[in-house]
């Protein structure tokens, strides 16, 4: 059974990478190469259904990249089948309350710690006994990404089974009333205060970094780090241009 390499990683206390950006198989299999930790395939947003998620994942395990799916929504189904087709993680959208998250583990987790419907996956393949040995290499992240879910993570909180309470920027400043306003002062205040509040708790908190920000966020104690991948595409693009441009200039 593949071992689930961001998972472990933050067992050990150590700092995840994981790579979003477009998803394909060609492109997962030219990231892998950079030794980063994982890939975040998105489920959520954008064309990636179940059918896509098996040949996705096998990229990812060809470098051992921990595949890390964001489903659409908070139901058990779709939070097992997408285990079911592949990934090695998961990741919750709009996880408001110690309910829903608790409900986020029943549909991840095999007895005891919650009732995954009773099937194998394709990270099972050839192992025999997958239903027990499944738990310690599924990862199980849920996004704070709704100001009533920052206003409940006390109790959030103390829900176990969850590897990464990840702070979300984007929908958040929506719901507090700053919409596309993610780099509003309030919302970087909020967002700060929750990844404190997490770290104080003793849980992995994780956050969207980019160049300008990941020193900030991994000085807040963050180890989950989500980047864009095309950000560095379109910045290395740019700068190819005005190259070009200022060269060829008279």
């Amino acid at each position: 059974m593949r071992e689930n390499r961001a998972k472990h990683k933050l067992e050990r206390g150590e700092t995840v990478v994981c790579l979003s950006g477009h998803n394909s198989t060609h492109m997962v299999d030219h990231l892998g190469q950079f030794g980063f930790d994982a890939i975040w395939i998105e489920g959520e947003h954008g064309p990636v259904d179940f059918a896509d998620i098996p040949d996705l994942t096998r990229a990812c395990d060809v470098w051992g990249m921990t595949s890390v799916v964001r489903v659409n929504q908070n139901n058990a189904g779709v939070i097992y089948r997408t285990f079911d087709v592949g990934a090695q993680g998961i990741v919750v959208p709009h996880v408001n309350s110690a309910d829903e998250a608790r409900a986020v583990v029943d549909a991840a987790k095999f007895h005891p710690l919650g009732n995954r419907g009773m099937f194998t996956s394709r990270q099972g393949y050839g192992v025999p006994d997958y239903v027990h040995k499944a738990n310690d290499e599924t990862l199980v992240v849920i996004l704070i990404e709704d100001i009533v879910a920052v206003n409940n993570l006390e109790e959030i909180l103390t829900v176990d089974n969850i590897d990464v309470f990840f702070v979300a920027p984007s929908d958040l400043a929506q719901t507090m009333g700053y919409l596309g306003g993610a780099e509003h002062p309030d919302v970087l205040a909020t967002v700060d205060k929750a990844l404190e509040q997490i770290v104080a708790a003793g849980r992995t908190a994780g956050a969207l970094v980019s160049d300008d920000n990941v020193e900030h966020c991994i000085g807040q104690g963050a180890r989950f780090l989500l980047t864009g991948w095309t950000n560095w595409v379109a910045s290395g693009a740019q700068a190819f241009k005005t190259r070009v441009e200022n060269a060829a200039s008279p």
